[in-house]
């Protein structure tokens, strides 16, 4: 196989596939160099080039309704509101402890950063503590959110666990996290400086802003159709 081989077939992918098929082939034929099965790596001098994410979609109420009704108990709808209000990871969740909360001046520290308590999450922390009191009066365990396995111990909480209510949904914590941060980054438009103020990285910032920039871009393209036009006043 040469290198021309190797383009020709790449040439066929696009997006993931691409990038995951030309990462496998250049480790296959670097093995089989160094093993002394190839002379030469016919995959040298083709860059792998950076991951090509989708553009974000934002989640529809009915995915979000669905996960809203799956949280049942005083911790999964806690737990959901973190996610789809404040933008937390599962693993921030997991750690929050009870000194991040601020009751009497409505604050709320996640990974660090303070963020105001809003009324949803503020009732949902209320009925948690009064069910965590009367559940496990005896525990010593400072995390916020605790279990039947970790109530007698000083350990979080896992991810597993903070998760299994939402498994199975569209509507899933991580991709309601990532709704809120859309939803966050969307008035801002193509601008990724908000999303990095929020804490995201500055690859992760460029993708939201690259998705509120294509998604406004949509928008205001079905905006100028003829039908849209129709809908609008005269």
């Amino acid at each position: 196989m040469t290198r021309n081989d190797v383009r020709t077939y790449i040439k066929t992918l696009h997006g993931h596939q691409r990038h995951d098929q030309l990462v496998a082939l250049r480790s296959l034929f670097s093995w089989a160099k160094w093993s002394g099965l190839l002379f030469r790596n016919p995959t040298s001098r083709i860059k792998v080039g950076q991951y090509e994410y989708g553009v974000l979609q934002p989640l529809v109420p009915a995915q979000i309704g669905r996960s809203v009704a799956a949280a049942t108990t005083p911790a999964t709808r806690l737990i959901l509101a973190f996610a789809a209000v404040h933008a937390a990871r599962v693993a921030q969740i997991g750690m929050l402890m009870l000194d991040d909360v601020d009751l009497g001046n409505r604050r709320l520290t996640i990974a660090g950063r303070g963020r105001p308590l809003d009324d949803l999450t503020l009732k949902l922390l209320l009925d948690w503590l009064e069910h965590r009191r009367n559940r496990w009066p005896s525990t010593a365990n400072l995390h916020l959110l605790i279990n039947n396995q970790t109530a007698t111990k000083t350990s979080r909480a896992s991810n597993h666990w903070i998760s299994a209510s939402m498994r199975g949904q569209d509507a899933t914590l991580e991709r309601l996290r990532v709704d809120r941060q859309l939803e966050e980054a969307l008035p801002q438009g193509p601008d990724p400086l908000h999303p990095a103020e929020a804490g995201l990285d500055e690859k992760t910032a460029m993708r939201y802003a690259d998705s509120a920039r294509a998604l406004l871009e949509q928008a205001a393209g079905h905006s100028a159709s003829p039908q849209g036009k129709e809908l609008g006043p005269d």
